[in-house]
């Protein structure tokens, strides 16, 4: 199975728990991990290889240019590395159809591969909403006139890479940045859901995006 995981050196540790835990608890599978990053230091990028190599896995590195994003809303908790889930397809091999993002401070204690098989030849992505009657209508509010019909995590995403190189374009994310940046409160995951929510299809949030804050 292919994962994709974006970060910067400050989420080095909370990657090695999220990727320990989906070794622990998929333990007959075999996983390709695709890191994509900007900045990072080769000793940090050779002890994640180090880490997965010694779990019988296979590490992938991918640098993005810092230019990429440069211009979009960052704070000290939205770093720009979390805008390279929506340019993926860009970076990705070729040989690369489909892919599973995780964000890297999440545990998986659950199997994947009945996520990963989902069917989604006809979606962009498959994803949890976390479907609280006022968090939707507040952002259906917010982010007017994109007509979402309910509001999509992206911290776990299945990705039909191949489909979002057709589909996806670069800038319309960049002119939807330029014209909603004080819009913006979750920004990658508003750009998802306001430009492709029609393209995404709903998978269980209990079985593999629970968040207990709202239970």
């Amino acid at each position: 199975m292919n994962i994709l995981v974006t970060l910067d050196s400050n989420y080095l540790k909370p990657l090695k728990v999220m990727l320990k835990s989906l070794f622990m608890n998929n333990p007959e599978e075999r996983f390709y991990i695709y890191m994509m990053y900007s900045n990072m230091e080769e000793d940090e990028i050779y002890n994640v290889n180090k880490f997965v190599k010694k779990e019988n896995h296979k590490l992938f590195i991918i640098k993005v240019e810092n230019e990429h994003f440069k211009d979009s809303p960052l704070t000290m908790y939205y770093t720009k590395e979390m805008y390279y889930r929506l340019l993926a397809f860009e970076f990705l091999p070729l040989n690369v159809d489909k892919i599973l993002y995780l964000d890297p401070d999440i545990l998986v204690i659950n199997p994947i591969r009945k996520l990963y098989d989902i069917g989604i030849s006809k979606y962009l992505y498959a994803a949890a909403c976390h479907n609280i009657l006022t968090v939707k209508e507040i952002n259906k509010l917010r982010l007017k006139p994109y007509q979402i019909e309910t509001y999509y995590n992206s911290g776990v995403l299945l990705m039909n890479i191949d489909l979002q190189r057709e589909i996806v374009k670069e800038k319309e994310i960049y002119d939807f940045v330029k014209k909603n940046k004080n819009k913006l409160i979750l920004p990658d995951q508003d750009i998802i859901n306001a430009l492709y929510s029609k393209y995404i299809k709903k998978f269980d949030e209990i079985l593999f995006n629970y968040d207990p804050r709202y239970y």
